[in-house]
């Protein structure tokens, strides 16, 4: 039985509580690659919907608008939750939208402030995640990897799964 999307969307959003940074991957235009770049995280709507900050004239707007399929790689070592989301990038030049996820750091890349033309936001709809999380700290973590080691059995480290929305 699938869970409802608002579980799927409470557990995404506890997995990655504290992350500010990620890598967003999007496939290269004109080319058989893909392309990954850190970008921070703005918002993480009610429904998973993940908003970034972009400047317009950058490759990766020319990548989405070729290509919406986008990936999303997130690694929250605090907690040990590793996350892979895969889901649709769409290109949004919402003006109020902008000024509600603005905050003043946003000046660093953006010193002209919500007037910058050069200004976009990416909007990600996951449509599926792929999720490693270890509720145990870093420290029996390293125990346990050591005791598979010693005793010559697979480490088992924690919970993996996926979520589809």
């Amino acid at each position: 039985m699938k869970e409802p999307i608002n579980q799927h969307v409470e557990k995404l959003t506890e997995m990655v509580k504290g992350v500010r940074t990620c890598m967003l991957i999007t496939n290269e235009k004109n080319a058989n690659g893909i392309s990954g770049r850190p970008m921070g995280i703005n918002k993480i709507d009610e429904d998973g919907t993940m908003w970034f900050f972009t400047k317009a004239s950058s490759y990766k707007v020319d990548e989405i608008e070729e290509d919406k399929k986008v990936s999303i790689a997130i690694t929250n070592e605090s907690s040990n939750n590793y996350l892979m989301i895969h889901g649709t990038g769409t290109l949004v030049n919402d003006k109020l939208k902008m000024k509600e996820l603005w905050s003043s750091i946003m000046k660093a890349w953006f010193p002209l402030g919500l007037d910058d033309p050069d200004m976009t936001l990416i909007k990600v709809t996951p449509n599926e995640v792929y999720y490693w999380e270890s509720s145990s700290s870093k420290m029996v973590v390293l125990f346990n990897v050591l005791k598979a080691i010693v005793t010559g059995k697979e480490y088992a480290g924690g919970e993996h799964g996926s979520i589809t929305f």
